[in-house]
């Protein structure tokens, strides 16, 4: 499973989606199950999944899966172009 695949689990268990769900155009808020609290939990679960440790301008920073993808090549995890 690629790196990308895995933040997709990532994003549709945290956000509780369906297992099939697109979440690569999702962004902050853009749907009801992406609010602060969420928020939380996806940014713990990311740190969990990829063993990683996201500062608080990079928890701002992260409004998109496409962000959350750019943030796993800032800490050295390549995703591939999302």
């Amino acid at each position: 499973m690629s790196h990308l695949d895995r933040l997709r689990a990532v994003f549709r268990r945290a956000l509780n989606l369906p297992a099939d769900a697109p979440v690569d155009d999702l962004e902050y808020r853009a749907i009801q199950q992406w609010d602060s609290l969420a928020h939380m939990a996806l940014v713990a679960a990311m740190e969990d999944e990829f063993s990683i440790m996201i500062d608080t301008d990079e928890m701002i920073d992260m409004s998109s899966f496409a962000a959350a993808a750019e943030l796993l090549d800032k800490h050295g995890i390549g995703t591939a172009a999302v």
